[in-house]
């Protein structure tokens, strides 16, 4: 259904692209020009009435697809997905395990105790 749905939503934005370049070049940036009336509004045209149409779909697709996405992801995390433990989960003082990691990822670094003494600076 995600699959569906992002699909849509990129028809929607290449549409919108598509829409808003064939408009009309009013000229002036902001509002300012164009339209010719005293009120400052453009007369609806079919292209606006169209640009508003994709605009409001597009903006539905991206609520639907935000949706699925945060149920997709309830009770997970980033650093759950990389194999590590999270830093407020770590204790002081116990030993750590070498996590898990999956395909593609990176071994993780070694960890080195803290009961063994640095090297001391070299004096050259």
């Amino acid at each position: 259904m995600e699959n569906v749905i992002l699909i849509v939503h990129l028809i929607l934005a290449v549409c919108l692209i598509g829409i808003v370049l064939l408009q009309r070049n009013e000229g002036g940036g902001l509002g300012m020009g164009g339209g010719g009336t005293i009120t400052g509004r453009a007369p609806t045209t079919p292209l606006g009435k169209l640009t508003w149409f994709f605009a409001i779909c597009f903006i539905a697709s991206s609520i639907a697809l935000t949706i699925i996405a945060a149920e997709n992801a309830a009770g997970s995390s980033v650093v759950d997905r990389l194999g590590g433990p999270a830093p407020a989960a770590e204790q002081e003082g116990a030993a750590q395990e070498a996590p898990a990691t999956e395909p593609g990822l990176l071994p993780p670094a070694p960890v080195v105790p803290s009961d063994t003494p640095a090297a001391p600076p070299r004096a050259d």
